[in-house]
């Protein structure tokens, strides 16, 4: 190691996308130098969800005075989140209109930008909504859970040019700037080897049966709702439990792996993996439920023309038991890279004295620390660091216009991932991707829901 941890850490904040004062390095005297920065942009919310309630809406609001933001309008379905919308933007000083959908938005709202949180298989297709609408968007991910989904909304994007952030903060978090800075620098070495956990023990993860009970079809717009997927009569643990529902969400792929899938591209320059192969069941929650509680998916990556190189990912999620928690472990001969205790370490490389055995010279990596960012992974979590990075990211590549953090070939990415897991999971087959066709090939075949 020629720079020490304090020479790198200052590098990393400095010259990766200045995550430490929000996302592009601007100060505050620059933005007066900016088309457009003295005019308000106003953001509309489509999907009162949690997420957006909890978490999102907070972290735009705590920067709005500073770049000239301000949430003017919500759009939701059901008539029952409008109000509540309505009363909690109150409770901090901020009015807005309330529409029934995205189209009277688009049509009579004063706004500029969106925030999409709404359900998992309408991300995509609400992207499409609203750059067709001549707007930019921060769009919660999964980006897709289908690739015809998955081919539209990026197509749209790119074709329009507007500027759409994908909800994947952990691309505007120090410490995997850092890990992405070390590893891409060379200094790490081959990944070998990547082991990803995310674990819970929590029954009423992702069900509401107060809810359930209480919503009626007249209240909201089922139809609407359901978007591109089948018709099927109205179902309102589909509509407020849809994680748990094939193929409104593909569950544990699309809400958790989608974070931690999207590191390996990023850090590796691949776009997808080579393979996937997958098993999983509901093993405890006998709810009614189609998606797992329970899953293993073991990914390939590494160069099509040459299967010699490359690295395998190992997945597990459970909602069974809690123990060993959310973990992302990247492993080369070297040593080991953990983005839960933010270390580099020399565990588990080539030692001295088995190097030698072999004339070889021991490879060991230095001992060093990330900057201490972690992910947040509870739903009524507030603001968080990254998250509020995330989101400043975004605000400032509205008004700049340049790329942000995570653009949305990072959504396509990690949605093909996505869908490779869930074909694999759904068909039993082993499964790969054409890239000519943009597809996911499950046994050979195209895998379509």
């Amino acid at each position: 190691m020629k720079k020490s941890r304090r020479e790198f850490v200052r590098d990393v904040t400095i010259g990766a996308a200045g995550i430490t004062i929000g996302g592009l390095g601007f100060s505050a005297k620059s933005y007066g130098n900016i088309i457009g920065s003295n005019d308000r942009v106003n953001v509309g919310i489509v999907g009162y969800s949690d997420r957006t309630r909890s978490s999102l809406i907070g972290s735009l609001l705590s920067q709005a005075d500073d770049l000239n933001f301000a949430i003017t309008a919500v759009s939701d379905i059901w008539n029952r989140r409008r109000e509540e919308a309505k009363a909690f933007m109150a409770d901090r000083g901020v009015s807005v209109d309330l529409f029934r959908n995205n189209e009277e938005l688009y049509e009579r709202g004063n706004v500029d930008a969106v925030i999409i949180g709404t359900a998992d298989f309408q991300h995509a297709l609400h992207t499409v909504e609203a750059v067709e609408a001549g707007k930019d968007a921060f769009v919660e991910k999964p980006f897709a859970e289908t690739m015809e989904d998955n081919r539209i909304g990026r197509e749209a994007v790119e074709r329009t040019g507007k500027i759409v952030t994908i909800g994947s903060q952990r691309r505007s978090g120090a410490n995997y700037h850092a890990a992405n800075e070390f590893i891409r620098s060379g200094r790490f070495g081959d990944i070998v080897m990547v082991e990803m956990t995310w674990n819970v023990n929590q029954p009423g993860r992702w069900r509401r049966p107060g809810l359930v009970s209480e919503i009626r079809e007249q209240d909201t717009d089922w139809r609407r709702y359901l978007m591109n997927r089948p018709y099927e009569p109205w179902d309102p643990r589909k509509y407020l439990e849809y994680r748990l529902f094939w193929p409104y969400s593909s569950g544990i792929p699309g809400q958790w792996m989608a974070h931690q899938i999207d590191t390996v591209h990023w850090f590796s320059g691949y776009d997808h993996p080579r393979s996937v192969a997958a098993n999983g069941g509901i093993y405890l929650w006998k709810d009614g439920r189609e998606n797992f509680d329970t899953m293993t998916a073991v990914f390939d990556y590494g160069p099509k023309d040459d299967p010699g190189k490359g690295f395998q990912v190992v997945y597990s999620s459970r909602f069974t038991n809690s123990a060993g928690g959310v973990k992302e472990l990247y492993y080369s001969n070297g040593g080991t890279l953990n983005l839960d205790t933010n270390k580099i370490t020399p565990q588990g490389g080539l030692a001295e004295n088995h190097a030698r055995a072999m004339g070889m010279s021991a490879n060991q990596l230095p001992e060093m620390d990330l900057p201490s960012v972690t992910a947040t992974t509870a739903v009524d979590h507030g603001i968080d660091n990254m998250t509020t990075a995330h989101m400043r990211n975004w605000m400032e590549c509205v008004r700049s216009r340049k790329e942000p953090n995570a653009p949305v070939k990072s959504g396509y990415d990690h949605s093909v991932a996505n869908i490779m897991v869930t074909a694999a999971l759904r068909t039993g087959q082993f499964v790969t991707f054409d890239d000519a066709t943009q597809e996911v090939m499950a046994g050979g075949k195209v895998f379509k829901y």
